[in-house]
């Protein structure tokens, strides 16, 4: 009964929703060097691309319609289809790009004095917040301090989320609001940093974060707005026409329901709701959603395993090998893993699961196997999001299980400084291991995990491919064995990322019958030298057979 109170919810709600404005005319794109995936995977080589109704009607058609016909001279531009980035935070970039950014900073100085330039030129804002601060690129790659935020800003609260989102940096004003002190307990699955007298630093691990986050502002419906145009137009100038949002709370949720509805969202968005939300319940039984024009897709939840590597968060089976009194953290307790599988996996949802480290993917894995033996539900093809360090026996175990490792190429080329440091040599052997899993047979989503990583997935590609930073280092890439073909990342940017969203029959190709979402670009990347990829400039993104950005001359 429940499953068909959920089918006919969705056949009532989407009804409602006519497909976006789309031209009459059919649209021919013509003398292109294009390139997509058959439903095997297989490159396809095409010269002409035929739209009809917003949807790929014929690749090199042979006859064309009679009327109402546009011709479009791609230049012989290279083709692909829209790349979908299978990992983000859409609002966290809006954010970003409309709060102080201190991912460039050269010290925790230097990020205290772009948050001073900040305040300077935004004096009407209650708390002053921003993100990208990385204390492992910093000369001495200690965590940061209030004290520093002070001098910046001392009267308004500070509060900087670290670039991984795992850890925060507050300023006194943020701390006193909060009535963090020195007798403040560490949450559970949290840490609060403390000086050798016990005194709070002004960082925050996971968990602890809430106690500073829960004094923000509430995001109006006008600031999520301005997030959402900000993101979207930033993703469309980079080649991404989908990206499955990771982490969605119920303010969001009813934002994005709203804006699909008046056909305001720009890009197409597969959005997981967040596990932690108190209305987790409520959206679970409002079943599973997806508009006729494919620019929301719900039936997904994100659950959260442990911390980041570069925090000293991710849960590790052994100790850290350069903190051996620290094991990381756990976010969600190892006791709740069953009753939230079940529940998740038993409301016919999707389960994709946050775990870097070892012991987080390893827990992970055998709940896996005990929710499908109680319940199946393998066929909703849950996913473990990152799934960055795995004890080498786990690893075959992700298709034994057909759970998706969800994962970020550029991950690797960020962490290559630090993560050898984190887990020893020997761990190594399962980190980041794309080639290993794909030799497995399982389907591998690829995507940045923006505003982490910078959201351009020309430099996915290039990091998947050649192991290597933008610098071209190390000269024979890191850990090079395990280094994804173009052909593969390629895949893991278009077919897999829709495959893993459930979309693979309208996304993830140019083949006849999906949407027409493509991107023209100045490059061909299947014929430049890899070291090049991320400097692949895009020209034109089109999403429905309509153009929506074009770059600047």
């Amino acid at each position: 009964m429940r499953r068909i109170i959920i089918i006919c919810f969705c056949a009532q709600f989407c009804s409602l929703w006519s497909l976006r404005a789309l031209a009459d005319q059919a649209v021919l794109v013509e003398n292109v060097n294009g390139y997509t995936l058959n439903a095997d995977g297989d490159l396809v080589r095409f010269s002409s691309l035929l739209v009809e109704a917003g949807k790929v009607s014929a690749l090199d058609p042979k006859s064309l319609p009679d009327s109402n016909l546009v011709r479009i001279d791609g230049k012989q531009r290279t083709m692909l289809p829209g790349l979908i980035d299978a990992h983000g935070h859409l609002m966290g970039l809006g954010k970003n790009l409309l709060q102080v950014d201190v991912r460039e900073s050269a010290s925790a100085r230097d990020a205290a004095r772009m948050v001073a330039d900040y305040v300077f030129a935004n004096s009407q804002q209650q708390w002053v917040t921003g993100r990208g601060w990385n204390q492992e690129l910093w000369p001495d790659k200690a965590f940061p301090n209030a004290s520093q935020l002070d001098e910046a800003e001392p009267s308004r609260p500070v509060w900087l989320r670290r670039v991984d989102g795992h850890a925060g940096w507050a300023n006194t004003r943020a701390l006193k609001i909060a009535g963090i002190t020195k007798d403040t307990p560490d949450p559970q699955g949290g840490q609060i940093l403390r000086d050798s007298d016990g005194n709070p630093t002004g960082v925050l691990i996971d968990n602890a974060m809430e106690l500073v986050e829960q004094h923000l502002p509430t995001t109006t419906t006008e600031q999520y707005a301005a997030q959402l145009e900000a993101a979207g137009q930033h993703l469309l100038s980079v080649g991404i026409t989908a990206m499955h949002d990771a982490g969605v709370e119920r303010s969001l949720y009813d934002f994005y329901l709203a804006m699909a509805a008046e056909k305001k969202l720009p890009i197409r968005i597969y959005a997981m709701i967040s596990a932690t939300d108190p209305d987790l319940d409520k959206m679970l039984n409002l079943g599973r959603i997806r508009s006729l024009d494919d620019f929301i897709n719900i039936r997904s939840v994100k659950a959260y395993g442990d911390g980041a590597l570069g925090s000293r968060g991710a849960a590790l089976l052994e100790p850290y090998s350069d903190a051996p009194e620290q094991h990381g953290l756990m976010l969600t307790q190892p006791d709740q893993f069953g009753p939230l599988f079940n529940h998740i996996i038993g409301s016919g949802f999707q389960l994709n699961f946050h775990a870097i480290g070892d012991k987080a993917n390893h827990l992970a894995l055998d709940q896996f196997a005990q929710t499908f033996a109680k319940l199946g539900g393998q066929a909703l093809r849950n996913r473990i999001e990152h799934a960055q360090v795995i004890t080498p026996d786990d690893l075959e175990r992700f298709a034994e299980l057909k759970i998706l490792p969800s994962m970020q190429p550029t991950h690797a080329t960020s962490d290559k400084n630090m993560a050898e440091a984190r887990l020893g040599k020997a761990r190594m052997k399962g980190a980041y291991a794309w080639q290993t899993l794909h030799q497995s047979g399982i389907a591998i989503p690829l995507g940045s995990d923006f505003p982490v990583e910078l959201a351009n997935p020309f430099y996915g590609l290039h990091a998947a491919v050649t192991r290597q930073d933008r610098n071209n280092q190390p000269v024979k890439g890191w850990y090079p064995e395990e280094a994804l073909t173009l052909e593969q990342a390629f895949r893991g940017f278009t077919l897999d990322a829709a495959y893993a969203a459930h979309s693979e029959d309208t996304l993830g190709s140019l083949m006849p019958g999906k949407w027409a979402d493509f991107i023209l670009l100045d490059q061909d990347i299947f014929a430049i030298e890899a070291q090049d990829i991320w400097k692949t400039r895009v020209l034109q993104t089109w999403v429905a057979g309509q153009q929506v950005y074009s770059a600047q001359p």
